[in-house]
């Protein structure tokens, strides 16, 4: 964890508003013109603790930072990242294609939105508390933009997100749909036959029936007799399924 330089003199209204374990949340610390920026660095996904930059502004509008370099450099850096690692989420959008890798983007750019969104409205806080410094209305600006990007990725993700799986709910429907379609036909066919099939099994059987010596006239009524009982249960069938 960074804790503050000994060797900055930063009024202690401000040392006073720090914990003991950490340096807390994303926020802008004003006091007798001095501005301390308390911020975090981009998060991994997954990643429960957070890295602090801090940023110190003098009351002559000079720059002292914890991270390296000289100047507002470091600061302009510092979102240059956040813009860095919403450009990666935007890539991944573009070349996911199933719900998963949806899923994923969302779940992984979770932390970073949120970061975006404390960064921004703490940029906004420095903004009023120092109106006159210029560099803080584009920075301001510049962290808006990227809260911006996230956001509408966020919409966009989730829209593809939610059609793809209305697109998948759909084909099961189908395939379930055609399922059914597939048995009715196999029992509409059961029913014209089965009766009809039964009966003439019946009629094969080697017994003495007294039917042997009929005429061919005797066969086709038992096969008409066979359809009609099939029709019969095809209506009976389709009734059932229509109540």
């Amino acid at each position: 964890m960074i804790n503050l330089p000994s060797s900055w003199d930063l009024p202690p209204v401000i040392k006073n508003r720090f914990g003991q374990k950490s340096l807390g949340q994303q926020r802008a610390m004003i006091a007798h013109n001095h501005l301390l920026l308390v911020l975090h660095k981009p998060p991994e996904p997954n990643e429960r603790k957070r890295e602090v930059a801090l940023f110190w502004r003098q009351p002559d509008g000079t720059w002292k930072q914890t991270a390296i370099g000289n100047g507002i450099e470091p600061l302009i850096r510092h979102l240059k990242e956040y813009n860095a690692a919403a450009e990666k989420f935007i890539e991944d959008y573009h070349q996911a294609q199933e719900a998963e890798d949806y899923f994923r983007i969302l779940e992984a750019m979770s932390p970073l939105r949120l970061a975006t969104k404390n960064l921004h409205a703490t940029l906004q806080a420095a903004r009023e508390g120092i109106p006159g410094d210029r560099d803080l209305i584009d920075l301001r600006d510049y962290a808006y933009e990227i809260e911006r990007s996230l956001d509408l990725l966020y919409e966009n993700t989730k829209n593809a997100l939610d059609f793809r799986i209305a697109k998948r709910a759909e084909e099961q429907t189908k395939l379930s749909l055609a399922a059914v379609k597939a048995g009715e036909r196999l029992n509409i066919l059961a029913g014209i036959f089965f009766p009809l099939t039964a009966i003439s099994s019946v009629f094969g059987m080697n017994l003495i029936s007294g039917l042997e010596s009929n005429s061919i006239e005797t066969f086709w009524l038992v096969v008409l007799i066979g359809i009609v009982l099939g029709v019969f249960v095809l209506q009976w069938s389709i009734k059932g399924k229509k109540n």
